[in-house]
């Protein structure tokens, strides 16, 4: 840039500082003309935008012409907008927008000022241009950069504050109904609704929770590490749980457990453990899915090892100790029980004859010492069996 270039460049910019007034209600009016998100004035004010205008042109003309800017750097104060948008909530388009149509109202009225100048002046209406445009496009860069950043911030906090609100839901402060208003808005669901809570088995291995493939089948869900175990919160909406189980099947790939549905924010504590109850009942490694509502009896035995145990040796210790004939005879009784204590659907299942199944279900009663006919041996050997981890 040549000194002529310069010189004329700052003439230009004292000449429209000197009508900044005008200049910046130009600004506002046709920015509001072209943005309906401006023209409402809700999010960011009328006269926020105007004093946010008149600042920035007063700080692009500065640059522009070389001026002295009162000791503001023109990136400083870019930065300062994007700052401020992102936490009002102004999508990025609309804010460079504004800006490119306080380029073009700024450009318009150094063409206006260019007519009445001298022909050799007239020739440098490109680099002039140029010059205009390059301060809007740094302008608009460093807003540009600062707002991205301040949106990564915002979403970091608010996300962090999801998460506190989660794990206090998870660790039963719930019961306060400021906490649980805080949950609700912070995770953006009804305090009052139908929920459950899912755990899963973790490892390093373990794939990403399963939230997206949730979301696909309608069923909104929110995801936690805690301790061993990916924690979440799932919001049927119009799904059953019934559908929340095939999902969580399709995609899940360690054990995991459902607590029964539940219908306040309130009851995620209770459904955390209803949940790690049903998972208890598993193998880590197995990849199996379980509702709590279908093992209640294997959580039972699982929440009482001593009674397991016991179970499994007043009702099952002969046939445990029966050697070779342990395995079919422990096979036989699961399907047998399975099968209501139906010889002839047992032998089906089994490929035998159903006088067979009858020798052996004979065999068991005289190994435990219980009638085969007996209400209580049947429920007795089911309950041993569960604990034995044979489920019929």
């Amino acid at each position: 840039m040549n000194d002529e270039e310069r010189a004329l460049r700052r003439q230009l910019a004292t000449a429209l500082l000197a009508d900044l007034g005008r200049l910046t209600d130009a600004l506002t009016a046709d920015i509001r003309a072209h943005s309906p998100f401006y023209a409402a004035g809700r999010t960011v004010s009328h006269a926020d935008l105007r004093t946010t205008c008149r600042r920035n042109v007063e700080l692009a003309l500065n640059d522009f012409g070389e001026l002295p800017s009162s000791g503001r750097h023109i990136e400083a104060a870019a930065t300062e907008t994007g700052r401020l948008r992102a936490e009002q909530g102004v999508p990025l388009v609309t804010v460079l927008h504004a800006f490119r149509r306080g380029g073009r109202v700024i450009w318009q009225a150094l063409a206006d000022r260019m007519r009445d100048r001298p022909p050799a002046q007239q020739r440098m209406l490109g680099d002039i241009a140029g010059a205009l445009w390059e301060t809007i496009d740094r302008f608009s860069s460093a807003m540009a950069d600062a707002y991205g950043i301040t949106t990564v911030e915002l979403q970091h906090r608010e996300d962090s504050r999801r998460g506190a609100l989660f794990e206090a839901l998870l660790d039963g402060r719930g019961g306060d109904p400021a906490v649980a208003a805080a949950a609700a808005t912070a995770l953006g669901v009804p305090a009052r609704d139908l929920y459950a809570v899912v755990v899963i088995a973790q490892d390093p291995a373990s794939p990403a929770e399963p939230g997206p493939a949730l979301e696909a089948a309608g069923l909104w869900s929110f995801w936690r590490p805690r301790a061993e175990v990916l924690a979440g919160l799932v919001r049927f909406g119009s799904a059953t749980p019934e559908e929340l189980t095939r999902t969580l099947r399709g995609v899940v790939r360690r054990a995991a457990g459902i607590s029964p549905p539940f219908e306040e924010l309130t009851g995620v504590d209770r459904g955390l453990r209803l949940a790690g109850r049903a998972l208890a009942t598993l193998s880590p490694g197995a990849g199996e899915v379980a509702a709590l509502d279908d093992r209640l009896a294997h959580a039972a035995l699982r929440a009482d090892p001593e009674i397991a145990q016991r179970l499994v040796g007043r009702y099952l210790e002969g046939v445990l100790r029966s050697g070779a004939e342990r395995a079919v005879l422990l096979d036989t009784l699961r399907v047998w029980l399975d099968e209501g204590c139906s010889a002839s659907r047992t032998a089906e299942r089994l490929y035998c004859h159903r006088n067979t199944v009858r020798g052996r279900v004979g065999r068991i009663a005289e190994l435990t010492g219980w009638s085969a006919e007996s209400g209580e041996a049947r429920l007795g050997w089911a309950l041993a069996l569960r604990a034995l981890g044979v489920s019929p």
